[in-house]
This record gives structure tokens, C-alpha cells and sequence, in this order.
């Protein structure tokens, strides 16, 4: 057999495969290891303008294999949530997204509601982005649990000479759904610039997203009931019952502005310094229709029809210092604080509905202001120097810290514009994880590599509070808590044949509860407080068998099968409390889940100017154990785990005509899921259903020189109409206009 490649020796921080671990090098920030024992997918800047119609940073995922986010519309920044192989859309907690190093992953909480917990997308614009790469699985020591599905790591542009960037992107989407009839508009612009001089590098990138989104919400009641006005639209709900759509809410206006500033500098041939600045504002409006009409022709309402107003302004800061001389000994230190420094939601009160809540009247503010997390780490690698590149040590401390401050309150004047008023609840509590890691990477002979690792964590819970003043006397501070927990992780690679390598990957995760799971709260007219500062923490056991096949130089094949079995997974369900039934935050005893993953990507193969990616999963994630339940005892055993398809698909084919033309033809494909633990809402295409889908992608890539280029795409060529809780964007026409210097 030919000897296998050597490790990458460029500083572009591109990663190359070696026995199947992926080994990265370079000298920019990045959250990955140098050494990578388990299935990795990747994507190029190039191959994203080329390919995808890419209006926010996480649309550069939307072909990756078993990948899914929820985005619901151009900017959406409260629910766009990763679901991974064994992960829905509803736990953000157990996936983790990085940019330069820097955590974007919301571990405050998991899923959505009140301050929502997807990634901050937003901290990440299309435009710089260099690479990104995945990593599938908690098989690396040097993340914490939340890498249960997948981790996400962005690598954004450092430049090595002048560059300068201009982009100007529209989205229109006629939407047509009940008695919503109406196209929706996105309008973008982004400018970067960047250049290096002698020691200093620097890059700057600003943004502007000025986006409409179709209704995500729609006010309804059962069928029969009497009403203010006609024109309800009769349905069926996710459960297959008749229903009443009354209107259409949540329809966002957002704008967003984004702001990221990188500085380098090489304090020495070896050591570099760099720090990153992001700032973020979103201003958002969600806003309603009643399909409703009064005698009179004019709209009618109920209490159920919601105005909301945000205002957030978030800021991100990193900071590391890198030495790369890749001689025996390499180090980092890195930190990084992520901080909600306005967060305002102001809301209507149900007894000031429309139309007068339009001007004023009496409503709720919540603040998130104060919330935020900081990262502190130390990472060293340590190469023998006798073992002439074959064995290779990673390891390091990490401390992650996480801060809710969360207080919603009344106003009885003008919910617009007043301050807040009294208190309506207060939530609050810190979570803070320290560990020790450490991987060994020995490469024990031409055929055989093997990666084994370890990490040993403490997770403290404190200063918890959950205040309602509907509560009387107010309820206690919550005790503080620790657990301590160790996650063996193990790899082998046998490169089996000259172009056949198997892999075997086993690794445990330990997922904490978050702060809005321990001590979040929602008060209701039959129940205290739904909240349980005792959770114990999701433990899974994660395992991979793969089998990768070259077919040629530009061509590979790679098959895995994946087990995956997680005590105490963490749901929203029913229990009793005494002689109350109660919906909160539950331990589910045994979720199991197995699948096999089926990846091919190639790059002028079959046809020179021709590359393609394509995937195929299957799943089977059951529920085997749960005390808790949704409508009675029991109900849940046997059912699918929630938001995990049984067959999901992508395919990307690209065909470059010349130096000029480039059209690409995408499709995805989801299969039946659930949202319900009961499985019991078997109407996925109805509102607040999941359903599945399968929509074409079209790109046309037009290069009239090396700086002016301009796509057009249309995404969801068929127009499926498809659910996730919301409805996602029916066909959507885009257009951009762009400049490279």
C-alpha cells in the first residue's frame, strides 16, 4: 500500500485526513482539536458562492449530511435551531457552534421560549466566511456534552494582502397559506475590507438585514365556537380534530445590523495575538391579521391576537494568543464573553386587544438584559520528538460560565413606549463548567491509528431564582448544586485497503442541565410554578462504524453506522406533583437511537466541471423508558423521539459551463416526524404540526470578471408547502449583486 499523506504544513488552517483523523493545522482561531477521530464534513467559501443561496451563516449547512435547521425565514434569530442525527430542532442544548474559536452556541437554555436558545447566527455573516466544518458526535475530549450531535465550527476570513468585499442580496416570497395571501421581502448589504502589513492583519465586516417574514402563528379555536366576526377558515390540527384559523400572528419585521471587527498580530514568527469584536442589533416587530370581519367589513378580534415589539443589542468579544511552531510543544489561551446587553420584548396584555393595543394601552415587558456567558481555555499539544510525527498529545482546562438575568413585568399605561411596571416573574441562576481534557493520537504503524481520550468535568448551579408574584409568600432561593463526571472517548482507524479505511469511534457525553431548564419558570391559573432545580444531567454513550472508499482522486464514499443511548434526556412533559398535574422540564429514563449514514462527494468524477455531494440517513430513535407522560401514564414508551426523521436526504450537484457560468441543482428530503413525545399530533401538515418535505433548490452563478459576479437562485422550486411547528417559506426568488477586490 502507498504510505499515507503527511499532516498539512500551510497556514491556511485547512484540515487533511490521515488515517482517517482529521488533522488541522494553521494559525487562526479555531474551537477544533488539532487532532479529529470521527466523521468530519466540510464546506469551502468557494463551494458556498458557488452552490448555495446562502442569506444567513447557517444556510451554509443546509446540504451537510443528517444536518437540519429551522430557519423559517431570512433572519430568523429566535428559533433557527440545529437538529443533528439523534438531536431534533427542539434541543439546541446538545449541539455546539463555534466561530473562531468563540462559542455561539446559547447554552442558557435549550430550544425556544422566552429569551429563545438557538445559536447566535447572527454573529456571522455569509460573506466571511472561509470554511466550515462539522464534526458529527461526542468523540473528541475537547468538547463538553452539548457535542452529543455535532459540532460546528466557522472559520472566518483573515486576509494576507488588500481585500475589499460588497454585496447587495433581495429575497421575495409570494406566500400563500388560509387567508394570509401576500409576498415577503428581504433586502441585504454587507461591505468587508481587510488587509495585512507587516506584523498586523486586520478585517472588518458589516451588515444589514432588513427582512419580512410569512406568519409563523395563527390564532385558532375548536370548531362550533362563536365568534366576534366571519371569515374563520376551517382545518384540521395536528392531531386530525376540526378547528377554526381565525388569523395569522408572528409575522416579523426585523432589521439587523451586524458589526465585526478581527485584529492579528505576530508578536514573533511563532505567536500570534487576535481578538474579535461583534456587535448585534435586531430590531423586530410581530405582527397580526385577523381573517376575521366584523357587520361593518372591518376586522374583528379576540384576546388572542398578540403585537410584540424587540430591541436587542448583544456583543461578543474574543481574545487569543497562539503559538504555532509545530515543533515539540504548541499552546493557546483563549477567552471569550458573549454579553445581552439590551433585550426587550413589550407585548400586548390579553385584556387590551386590537386594534386599540396598535396605539397603547396596558402589556408586559420582559428584559434579558445582564444575561450572557464567558469561556476561558488552555489548550497545549505536545508532539515527542522521537515519534517523528506518529504520536501527538492534545490537551487542556476549560471554564464556561453561564449568566440568565431574565424579569418580565406589567405596564398599565402604554406597553410601547412606558417603562416597566410591577413584577410579573423574575428568573435568574448561573451554571459554570470546569475541565480537564486530554487525547492521545498515535499513528502505531502504516495501517493503524488510534486516538484515545478523556474528560474529567465539574458543573456548579447557583445564585438560582424563581420569582412570581402571583406566588404568595415568594418562593425560597434555590440550593446551589455540583455533580463531577468523567467521558472516556476512543478511536481506531485500520486503513483496511489502499483506498479503504475503517474507523470505529466510541465516546460518552455528559449534557447539564441548562439555567432555564433548572430554574425557568411559567405560572398558570391551576399551577405555582413548573420549574425543578433538580434535573439530572442527559448521559449518552455514542457509537460509530465506518467504512470510506476513494474513488479516485477526487472522489469519496463513506458509510457509517451510528448507535447512540442516552439516560435522562431532557423533555417539557406532564407529572404529578401530589395531586397536580403539572407540564415542566422532565428526565426522559432511556431514549435509543440507531441509524446507518450514507455521505458521496466528488468533484469532477463523472464530468470534468461537474461536483457532487449527497447524503441518505435513516433513524430509529425510540423512547424505551420515561416515568413522565402527556396525556396519560405510559403513553410514551415505544414512540418516536420527537423531531428525528426516520429517512432524511440531500443531494448538490454543480456544473461550472466556463469560467463564467456555474448552475447548481439542489434537493432535500425529510421524512414523517413528530413533535409530540406521545407521537400523537399525526397531522404534520397543519399548524403546530411536523411534517415532512422534499424541496428543489435552484443557483445560477454568473462571473463577468474576477471582481463582478451576481447569482440568482430560487429556493423551494416546487413550492412544497411544509411544517415545523410554523410553516417554512414557500418558493422564494434571490438575487445578488457582488464585488471582490
Amino acid at each position: 500500500m502507498d504510505a499515507p499523506a503527511p499532516a498539512a504544513t500551510t497556514d491556511d488552517g485547512t484540515p487533511v485526513r490521515q488515517l482517517g483523523v482529521v488533522t488541522v493545522t494553521g494559525s487562526r482561531p479555531t474551537s477544533l482539536p488539532t487532532q479529529i477521530p470521527t466523521t468530519m464534513e466540510g464546506v469551502t467559501r468557494q463551494d458556498i458562492e458557488r452552490s448555495v443561496n446562502a442569506t444567513d451563516s447557517e444556510d451554509a449547512l443546509k446540504y451537510f449530511p443528517s444536518l437540519l435547521v429551522r430557519k423559517r425565514y431570512v433572519g430568523d434569530y429566535n428559533h433557527a435551531i440545529l437538529s443533528s442525527r439523534a438531536s431534533g430542532t427542539g434541543n439546541s442544548a446538545r449541539s455546539a457552534v463555534y466561530a473562531d474559536g468563540i462559542l455561539l452556541s446559547n447554552f442558557l437554555g435549550n430550544g425556544v421560549g422566552g429569551l429563545s436558545f438557538p445559536p447566535r447566527w447572527g454573529l456571522v455573516t455569509p460573506e466571511e466566511i472561509e470554511r466550515v466544518d462539522v464534526m458529527y458526535g461526542p468523540f473528541s475530549a475537547a468538547y463538553p456534552g452539548n457535542s452529543a450531535g455535532a459540532v460546528v465550527d466557522y472559520v472566518t476570513r483573515m486576509p494576507t494582502r488588500f481585500e475589499a468585499h460588497a454585496k447587495v442580496g433581495y429575497v421575495a416570497q409570494p406566500f400563500d397559506l388560509y387567508d394570509t395571501h401576500a409576498t415577503y421581502h428581504a433586502k441585504q448589504a454587507s461591505l468587508s475590507l481587510g488587509d495585512r502589513a507587516g506584523d498586523w492583519a486586520w478585517w472588518l465586516n458589516v451588515n444589514r438585514t432588513d427582512s419580512e417574514g410569512q406568519p409563523l402563528t395563527f390564532v385558532t379555536r375548536p370548531a362550533g365556537t362563536a365568534l366576534p366576526g366571519t371569515g374563520a377558515v376551517p382545518g384540521l390540527d395536528s392531531a386530525n380534530q376540526p378547528w377554526l384559523i381565525l388569523g395569522a400572528g408572528t409575522q416579523y419585521h426585523t432589521v439587523q445590523d451586524h458589526l465585526k471587527l478581527k485584529l492579528a498580530y505576530d508578536l514573533g514568527p511563532t505567536v500570534r495575538a487576535s481578538y474579535v469584536f461583534g456587535w448585534w442589533r435586531n430590531d423586530a416587530d410581530g405582527n397580526t391579521e385577523s381573517y376575521l370581519r366584523d357587520a361593518g367589513g372591518l376586522p374583528a378580534y379576540t384576546s388572542d391576537f398578540a403585537l410584540t415589539r424587540e430591541k436587542l443589542r448583544h456583543t461578543m468579544h474574543g481574545l487569543s494568543l497562539k503559538s504555532r511552531t509545530r515543533g515539540e510543544w504548541d499552546w493557546e489561551v483563549a477567552a471569550s464573553r458573549y454579553d445581552y446587553g439590551r433585550d426587550d420584548k413589550r407585548q400586548n396584555a390579553a385584556t387590551n386587544p386590537l386594534p386599540g393595543a396598535f396605539t397603547g394601552g396596558a402589556g408586559t415587558l420582559a428584559d434579558g438584559s445582564g444575561t450572557g456567558w464567558h469561556t476561558l481555555a488552555l489548550k497545549l499539544t505536545w508532539r515527542p520528538p522521537r515519534a517523528e510525527g506518529r504520536h501527538v498529545v492534545d490537551f487542556g482546562l476549560q471554564q464556561e460560565r453561564y449568566q440568565l438575568r431574565y424579569r418580565s413585568s406589567s405596564i398599565a399605561g402604554n406597553y410601547l413606549a412606558d417603562a416597566a411596571g410591577a413584577l410579573v416573574s423574575n428568573v435568574q441562576g448561573d451554571t459554570q463548567l470546569r475541565s480537564l481534557w486530554a487525547q492521545d493520537t498515535w499513528q502505531l504503524s502504516d495501517r493503524w491509528k488510534t486516538v484515545l481520550g478523556g474528560r474529567l468535568e465539574r458543573w456548579d448551579a447557583d445564585n438560582g431564582l424563581t420569582e412570581i408574584a402571583a406566588v404568595s409568600p415568594p418562593l425560597a432561593p434555590h440550593a446551589a448544586r455540583h455533580e463531577t463526571d468523567s467521558s472516556p472517548k476512543a478511536a481506531l482507524s485500520w486503513q483496511w485497503l489502499p483506498r479503504t479505511l475503517l474507523k470505529a469511534s466510541l465516546g460518552r457525553a455528559v449534557r447539564y442541565p441548562t439555567v432555564n431548564e433548572l430554574y425557568g419558570a411559567t405560572s398558570t391559573t391551576n399551577s405555582q410554578f413548573i420549574n425543578d432545580p433538580n434535573l439530572r444531567p442527559e448521559k449518552s454513550w455514542t457509537a460509530e462504524l465506518s467504512a470510506e472508499q476513494e474513488l479516485g482522486a477526487n472522489a469519496l464514499a463513506r458509510l457509517t453506522f451510528f448507535a447512540e443511548d442516552t439516560r435522562d434526556a431532557l423533555y417539557t412533559q406532564r407529572t404529578l406533583v401530589g395531586t397536580t398535574t403539572v407540564n415542566r422540564v422532565q428526565n426522559v429514563g432511556r431514549v435509543a437511537t440507531q441509524g446507518l449514514e450514507a455521505a458521496f462527494n466528488s468533484t469532477g468524477w463523472l464530468l470534468k466541471g461537474l461536483d457532487l455531494w449527497a447524503s441518505l440517513t435513516y433513524a430509529d430513535s425510540t423512547i424505551k423508558e420515561n416515568a413522565g407522560f402527556v396525556n396519560a401514564p405510559g403513553d410514551t414508551i415505544g414512540k418516536q423521539q420527537p423531531n428525528i426523521p426516520r429517512w432524511r436526504a440531500t443531494l448538490l450537484a454543480s456544473y461550472r459551463w466556463d469560467e463564467h457560468w456555474t448552475t447548481t441543482l439542489g434537493a432535500r428530503y425529510s421524512g414523517r416526524q413528530y413533535r409530540t413525545l406521545n407521537n400523537a399530533d399525526v397531522n404534520g401538515h397543519s399548524y403546530m404540526g411536523v411534517s415532512s418535505f422534499a424541496v428543489a433548490d435552484l443557483r445560477v452563478l454568473y462571473r463577468f470578471d474576477k471582481q463582478w459576479s451576481a447569482a440568482l437562485g430560487i429556493d423551494n422550486l416546487n413550492n412544497d408547502q411544509y411544517w415545523n411547528f410554523h410553516p417554512y417559506p414557500q418558493r422564494s426568488y434571490s438575487l445578488e449583486l457582488k464585488f471582490d477586490l
